[in-house]
């Protein structure tokens, strides 16, 4: 289970920037910032292991994966206000819901809310988001392989598929310029992990 999208240890990665990093004060970058964010989370990730399962599979997609963007939107929750994140001063609302952070912004994704922030009505609906983005990049560059098409999805997750305009710069117009390199480092975190390797 898990490679129908591609395989996650073989994603190539540069991990976290420098500017994600420095939102644990990390005093370095790339995969190793990445890791030691991934395995911040990793407690509070234990909550949400069943639940994380049980989507993982009815979508396919490797469960590291799922725990990996929950580590980077949310946080595994600790950045959330009763399930809401990314604050817009303009709109003075909310733009994401729950752990996977799921757009709700009328001018971004426009999707609603479903289900608790923390539950398995939400993971089933963003991993579907995210199975979606993969898709979209399987038939926008079909000549790329099947890990730089799940990269390439990864990204289109965060600021949609129109914004992916080629490999070698997928992040250009990602959340921190990193976005899809640092959800596959943490992935491979938590996938080379014994805790997760018993448990998810």
């Amino acid at each position: 289970m898990g490679n129908v999208y591609g395989d996650i240890k073989k994603v190539e990665t540069s991990g976290a920037s420098k500017k994600t990093a420095q939102q644990d004060n990390l005093s370095y970058k790339g995969e190793r910032a990445s890791h030691t964010m991934a395995k911040t989370d990793a407690d509070r990730m234990k909550e949400y292991i069943d639940d994380i399962n049980r989507v993982a599979k009815k979508h396919e997609i490797d469960p590291a994966l799922i725990s990996a963007i929950i580590s980077r939107e949310s946080r595994a929750g600790a950045t959330l206000k009763d399930g809401w994140g990314d604050y817009d001063s303009g709109r003075r609302a909310y733009n994401a819901w729950g752990l996977m952070q799921v757009d709700v912004n009328p001018k971004g994704g426009g999707h609603e809310e479903v289900g608790e922030w923390d539950s398995e009505e939400h993971l089933d609906q963003a991993t579907g988001i995210l199975v979606h983005f993969i898709k979209r990049i399987r038939n926008k560059f079909p000549n790329w392989s099947t890990e730089q098409q799940l990269k390439g999805g990864i990204a289109a997750y965060n600021m949609g598929d129109g914004n992916v305009h080629s490999y070698d710069d997928v992040d250009e117009n990602t959340t921190g310029g990193d976005y899809s390199n640092d959800v596959v480092a943490r992935a491979q975190w938590y996938k080379s992990q014994e805790w997760r390797c018993s448990i998810l």
